[in-house]
Formats: structure tokens, C-alpha cells, sequence
């Protein structure tokens, strides 16, 4: 597509018509497409932009990588259902006896303990809780806000993620920000910041734990769990196919837990961590790659015929397809906003309102506002970061201070918050996915939980703001 710079309130409007309709309709993937349609047609493309929309958007390396990522774990789920791994795992659970809470918790847990991949810790969390939590009447819903609002705030916080390397990378050069060291220490000093993601940690393990009771729309959805038996609402589209969600193990194997489920997952994150201290960047693909070809040589070995392993990785890949083509346009969507100029018409917005007691709080909305309409958090990353730092250096005189801290902070954040709040965002699809979810309503009930964590991150930024800068 042509370049086109600031087009104003007009570049906001495929997100906002994306969003409206997805809730609207509950149809997220015709509503995607027609706001890419009326996005080429406001960018003055025409109708055969669309298709050039789709070739620029989807030739990308991160829509490729997640693409890929995504069909891995598809295909590596697959093969834990085919050797009967995630069912053994649930019946182990059963056999505790454990209540709701305790079985909310575990989730909890499981996805802070794969905190080294936001993508495969909801899918993880999502596809080896489902079985358990569907026995123990918890709404799909619920399942899948624990499972994505347990993934990214974790990312962003641990120093050895990739996230970490990404946000710090994005630091270099700013002001005092000079090598790889400083911006590392510039991550860690602003950990206690992220008020967001460390407030969403502890608000999803008290919403697990049932200090903190269900409101709102999970309210609804749970108690239709626990009063009717439906984790699911009647008329649900779960974003997962059958393939996945259908399958029985097959019948000439011995269930090992062990060989087929726990020692794949330890590997995946021995090879992810132990590449990053390595190398610096954490190769999951790699790791995943590596595991899915040591299942398949694996299940061989146990009497499983090479037709029906390859039969297994073909219903993986099926079963991934629903989420790949939301994906898709959540990308399209992306690079929409990115043509039309979205993100310079968000700050050109607040460029009035900079002060550095407002500077932190100022830098989360626009962040989360970003992430929100685009549903890359990644991409808001990208973008901010370099607003932001140069703005706090400027009222700092070029020091590292609690201000400089709090606006990297903010811009991680904020991200995260706006990912957690978009239909839009890769890791919300991929929770909904994990879950067996319908994808509006994993939305809609993580939307009111997301805006208190929310809420209560900008009253933090404004008490930083006007009492330590």
C-alpha cells in the first residue's frame, strides 16, 4: 500500500469499527474484514487494496513468526492429546481432589512458571487446564482471562524474555541510555513501575483464589457454569478447531505422562531460557521445532504408526487454522492503522497536556490507547518508546531518574493494558484459542477486570507524578 501520513480522526476508524462490530455481531472474523475493506477504501485504495493490504501485512517476519508459532504448538498439543498426555495430566489432577479455587490457581500458577513466551504460555495454560476446568464447572471465559492475563504482565516483568530484550533494545541511544548494560539496568530499575502488570499478577491470582468474587459479565459466566453445567454460552463459536478439541488418544499406546507431556514442556523452556543467557534471545521457535520432531520420533518409538502421527500433525495444523485466520486480519488491522497515520493522530491528541507530573500517566493512556486500537503491543512498544524516553530525559537533564523509570514503565504497561482490552491483540486470540473460548467473550468478561488493574496503574502514575518527580 501507498504511504499516507496522518489522515486525523479518520486513521482510527477500522480499528474502532473493528472493535464496535466484533462486539456487535459476535463474528470477529467478518467484522476484521469488513473494517480492513472500509480502511483501503478511506486510504483511497479501493477494493483492490484489500488484497494488497493482505500481501504487505501477512509477508511480514512477526506475522509469519507467530503463524508459525502458533501452528507449532497446535500441532505439539496434538500430539500430547494423541498420546493420551493432557488427559493422563487432568485425570492426575482429578485424583487431588481439588476445588475450584485450587484448580483456578494451579492455571494461575502454570502460566507465571511459562513466563518466557506470552504466545505459548495461554495456549499452554488454556489446552492443559481445559479438561480439568470443564469437569469443574469453570466457564471457558474464566479459564481463558486466567490464562492470558497471567502471560504477558509476567513477560514484561522478568529480565530474561524476550520482551525484555526487545524493550530494553528500543532504549539504546536515548539520552544517558548508551549500551546493552544500561539499558538492562534501565529494565530492572523500572520494574517496580509496571504498575499494571504487577497489579494484574496479584488481581488474577485474588480473583483465583475467590478473595476477590466474580462481577460483572464472568460473574454471568460462571454462575451459567456452575448452575447449568455450560461452560460455554449457548451459541459460543469456540476459537479452536475440532480436531483439536475432538481428539482421542490413540489406542495402542502406554499413558506417559512424563515422556509425552512434562519432559516436552521442561524442554521447550531449558532450550528457550538456557539460548537467551547464552545468546540473548530466546530461540522458541527453535525450541518448539526441536520438540515437536522429538514427539513425533518419540510416539514412533512407542508403537504409533507413521501414518497417524503425520494424521496428527495435519489435525494440529487444522485445529490452528480458526486462530491463524483471525490473526490474519488483526495484522491487516495493524498495518492499517500503521498507513493511515493512527498513532501520530493519538499524540498529536495529548501533545497539550505534557507535564512531568503527568508525563507517566500521560505515556500509559497513550500506550494502552495505541495497543488498544491496533492490538500490538509490540508495535506501541515500538512507537512510544522513542517519545517517551526523549520526553523524560529533556525534564531530567539527561539522568536516569524515577520519572525516566516510570515513562519506560508506562509505555510496557500500557501495552500490555491495551492488548488485554483489544479483540484485536495476538494474545488475546491465542488465550481464546488455549481456552477453547469464544473470542468476544473471553473480551467482554476480561474487559471490566482489565480496567481496574487499569484504573488503579493511572492513579499510581499520577501519586508517582506528583509526589517523587
Amino acid at each position: 500500500m501507498e504511504e499516507v501520513v496522518n489522515m486525523g480522526i479518520i486513521s482510527i476508524v477500522p480499528s474502532l469499527l473493528a472493535i464496535v462490530l466484533s462486539f456487535a455481531t459476535r463474528n470477529t472474523v467478518v467484522s476484521l474484514a469488513f473494517a480492513c475493506i472500509v480502511g483501503v477504501l478511506l486510504a483511497g485504495q479501493g477494493l483492490m487494496g484489500f488484497p494488497t493490504l493482505l500481501k504487505t501485512s501477512l509477508g511480514t517476519t512477526s506475522f509469519s513468526w507467530v503463524m508459525l508459532l502458533n501452528t507449532f504448538i497446535a500441532i505439539l498439543v496434538a500430539f500430547f492429546r494423541k498420546t493420551g498426555a493432557i488427559q493422563g495430566f487432568s485425570q492426575y489432577i482429578q485424583n487431588k481432589n481439588l476445588s475450584r479455587k485450587s484448580i483456578q490457581l494451579v492455571a494461575w500458577i502454570l502460566g507465571v512458571f511459562v513466563y518466557f513466551s506470552d504466545s505459548f504460555s495461554p495456549l499452554f495454560v488454556g489446552t492443559t487446564m481445559r479438561n480439568i476446568s470443564d469437569k469443574a464447572k469453570i466457564s471457558r471465559e474464566k479459564l481463558s482471562y486466567i490464562a492470558d492475563s497471567g502471560a504477558a504482565p509476567v513477560s514484561v516483568l522478568v529480565p530474561i524474555t524476550g520482551w525484555a530484550a526487545y524493550l530494553s533494545g528500543l532504549a539504546i541511544g536515548i539520552g544517558a541510555i548508551a549500551t546493552q548494560e544500561d539499558a538492562m539496568e534501565l529494565f530492572i530499575g523500572a520494574m517496580p513501575f509496571n504498575f499494571y502488570a504487577l497489579i494484574t499478577i496479584a488481581f488474577v491470582g485474588l480473583i483465583s483464589s475467590g478473595i476477590i468474587k466474580d462481577f460483572g459479565p464472568m460473574k454471568k459466566a460462571e454462575e451459567r457454569a456452575i448452575n447449568e453445567g455450560k461452560v460455554l454460552r449457548d451459541g459460543a463459536n469456540p476459537l479452536i478447531g475440532r480436531e483439536l478439541t475432538e481428539m482421542e488418544p490413540y489406542e495402542g499406546i502406554k499413558e506417559r505422562v512424563f515422556l509425552n507431556f512434562i519432559l516436552p514442556v521442561v524442554m521447550i523452556m531449558a532450550i528457550a531460557i538456557g539460548t537467551y543467557i547464552k545468546l540473548k534471545s530466546a530461540k522458541t521457535m527453535e525450541a518448539f521445532l526441536f520438540v515437536m520432531i522429538f514427539m513425533g520420533i518419540s510416539m514412533f518409538i512407542q508403537g504409533v504408526p507413521f501414518n497417524v502421527i503425520m494424521g496428527t500433525v495435519t489435525d494440529g495444523i487444522k485445529g490452528a487454522v480458526p486462530a491463524i485466520i483471525i490473526l490474519a486480519l488483526a495484522y491487516s488491522i495493524n498495518a492499517l492503522s500503521k498507513t493511515m497515520g493512527t498513532a501520530n493522530y493519538i499524540i498529536s491528541v495529548s501533545e497539550g497536556f505534557l507535564s512531568p507530573q503527568l508525563l507517566p500517566c500521560i505515556i500509559f493512556l497513550i500506550a494502552s490507547i495505541m495497543a488498544f486500537a491496533t492490538g500490538s503491543s509490540w508495535g506501541t512498544f515500538a512507537i512510544c518508546m522513542p517519545i517517551a524516553l526523549p520526553l523524560a530525559f529533556n525534564f531530567t537533564g539527561g539522568e536516569v531518574t524515577v520519572l525516566v523509570m516510570s515513562c519506560f514503565a508506562a509505555v510496557a504497561g500500557g501495552g500490555v493494558f491495551g492488548d488485554h482490552c483489544s479483540p484485536l491483540s495476538d494474545t488475546t486470540i491465542l488465550a481464546s484459542t488455549g481456552a477453547a473460548a469464544d473470542h468476544i467473550d473471553h473480551v467482554k468478561t476480561q474487559l471490566p477486570y482489565a480496567l481496574i488493574c487499569g484504573s488503579i496503574a493511572i492513579i499510581a502514575y499520577l501519586i508517582i507524578g506528583f509526589t517523587s518527580i
